[in-house]
């Protein structure tokens, strides 16, 4: 990840440097919450909050048109029915990641109101849970524990559309991302799920909104 934050703050500064010193070539520093949800018919998924953070940069493309990309890190969570011992609970998942966004935007108001869609680069390890939780029975697939899990694909393509408002030197940012891939795909080589019979698929929803201050 140390190489992906150095990687983004070399395209930032030639990015800088090309665009100029117009009002909305701007460097970005932003956070903000998410809520994490995985579609799939394997388990039945609640949402959690979770947090998002990074920086980004925004330039001006063409006419009413400009670019934005960026890194931002996040942990977001979602939880799955479970069996611990005699109670049924709901076990957390955390999924911690970076993403790297390159963002077409429509401006509908200059200076105030953009329209973002474009795609990201997701990368996460495996997903974490409490220690005291790994033994923990599935509901869904009472043959798996909570452990069985963690090891998602590591690599996700997401689509993400928003809106950003505000002022020039302060957005709201708000957005929904959308997973393209198999974000279970990697459980399938796990042979206590391949001994299911059953292929395990997920796609990401995450709803995210943060606050932008650019310098």
């Amino acid at each position: 990840m140390k190489k992906l934050a150095f990687i983004f703050l070399m395209i930032s500064t030639v990015a800088l440097a090309q665009r100029g010193n117009k009002d909305s070539n701007r460097i970005g520093i932003g956070g903000g919450l998410t809520q994490l949800n995985i579609f799939t018919d394997n388990f039945t998924v609640t949402p959690e909050s979770g947090w998002i953070g990074g920086l980004s940069v925004r330039g001006n493309y063409y006419n009413n048109w400009q670019m934005s990309f960026g890194m931002f890190f996040t942990d977001s969570n979602f939880s799955i029915p479970t069996q611990k011992g005699l109670l049924q609970t709901q076990t957390s998942f955390k999924m911690s990641a970076v993403q790297i966004y390159i963002v077409p935007s429509y401006v509908a108001i200059p200076d105030h109101l953009n329209l973002e869609f474009g795609p990201v680069l997701q990368v996460n390890g495996k997903l974490t849970i409490d220690d005291s939780d790994e033994n923990n029975i599935l509901l869904d697939q009472p043959t798996l524990l909570a452990k069985d899990i963690l090891d998602v694909s590591k690599f996700n393509a997401n689509i993400y559309v928003g809106i950003n408002g505000g002022i020039k030197n302060v957005r709201a940012r708000i957005g929904y991302q959308y997973g393209l891939t198999n974000f279970f795909g990697n459980l399938n080589n796990n042979d206590k799920i391949e001994l299911l019979g059953e292929k395990m698929k997920g796609n990401i929803g995450l709803i995210s909104g943060q606050i932008t201050i650019y310098l």
